[in-house]
């Protein structure tokens, strides 16, 4: 029995043509300045979001946490999600690296209330840190893949603009945010500071995130890059995939949305189990009413169906669609579990 992976979209691996595409890279030592791949990739990429610069990075994670580091001080707070992939995901690295805290929000799915933002931001006083920045995630991991509408991105964004803090943009997901919506990427990050766009969750490549904003922050990002050891040098070949990636596997991610809707119906017509956010995007949150998810996970293993807890609450199941999963296993899947339900 083949299992059927769908714990995330981190597991896809790249293709016969993405690793074609990597193999005939041209190369150079990117520390240097020098790779050639790695300098297009970032020219495209700074393109895409309309900034003046690019930076490639090893990972989400080195991108939230680099563009944290360029746009605060020690002392300083940001304003996000309770779920933010910073706070939840990255190993403390927030007052690890930077000595900074994080002021945490509840909001709709993870998408924060423009009014709220501005209500959270310290009056200027000794007692307080200061605010300095307002981190949004598109789409929302924790929100269940919930896609910002553009209006709110943009104010949150003169919010931030009026009162003096930077927008920085946690786009792990965002070119799944503008296949759903159809809103240009460039739209969604014209009023942030910082942007960034993982590759290897939807987009299928095996390693790297952009980070996207002006000349002065990127050459800062840079440095901050090189301090956390995220300086690499024929990195072209991973910069080849992500190449590959974006021109190849941006629109196929509205197949990925479909095979999360149809799971998702599967999912809510079992007796017991609830979807308790609407699917937009390529994540399944399901809620299996009295049953712990931990011991669910192990049994759903059993079956071959390949899941996460998800964290939040002890029943919530996450389930991610990707480039590696057909319809046809999709349906399989959700055959599968409804059958260990039912044991």
């Amino acid at each position: 029995m083949k299992p059927i992976d769908l714990r995330s979209d981190t597991v896809t691996l790249p293709s016969p043509a993405m690793r074609e595409a990597m193999s005939r890279a041209p190369l150079g030592d990117d520390v240097y300045g020098e790779d050639p791949t790695v300098n297009q990739l970032q020219e495209i990429c700074a393109d895409l979001f309309g900034k003046e610069a690019a930076l490639f990075v090893a990972s989400g994670t080195m991108a939230n946490q680099v563009a944290l580091g360029v746009l605060t001080r020690p002392g300083d707070e940001v304003i996000c999600d309770q779920g933010a992939h910073p706070v939840n995901f990255e190993g403390g690295a927030m007052p690890a690296l930077w000595g900074i805290q994080p002021r945490t929000l509840r909001g709709d799915r993870g998408l924060l209330d423009p009014v709220e933002v501005e209500a959270a931001i310290r009056p200027e006083n000794e007692h307080f840190p200061r605010s300095r920045v307002v981190e949004i995630e598109n789409t929302h991991n924790r929100g269940g893949g919930s896609v910002y509408p553009l209006a709110r991105v943009q104010a949150i964004a003169e919010v931030a603009r009026r009162r003096g803090l930077d927008l920085y943009l946690d786009g792990a997901r965002l070119m799944n945010a503008v296949v759903a919506s159809g809103v240009p990427a460039r739209d969604f990050a014209e009023g942030a500071t910082l942007v960034s766009l993982c590759f290897s969750k939807g987009l299928g490549a095996p390693v790297g995130s952009i980070l996207a904003g002006d000349r002065d922050r990127i050459r800062d990002a840079r440095r901050l890059r090189k301090r956390l050891g995220g300086a690499m040098r024929q990195a072209g070949v991973l910069a080849a995939a992500a190449l590959y990636a974006l021109e190849n596997n941006v629109a196929r991610l509205a197949e990925d949305h479909e095979n999360a809707r149809m799971l998702s119906g599967a999912l809510a017509a079992l007796p017991g189990v609830d979807v308790p956010h609407p699917v937009e995007t390529n994540l399944v949150f399901a809620a299996f009413r009295g049953r712990s998810a931990v011991d669910l996970v192990a049994r759903l293993r059993e079956a071959g169906v390949l899941a996460n807890p998800e964290g939040s609450r002890p029943d919530l199941v996450r389930f991610v669609t990707h480039l590696d999963v057909s319809r046809d296993e999709v349906l399989e899947a959700a055959r599968r579990v409804a059958e260990t339900v039912a044991a």
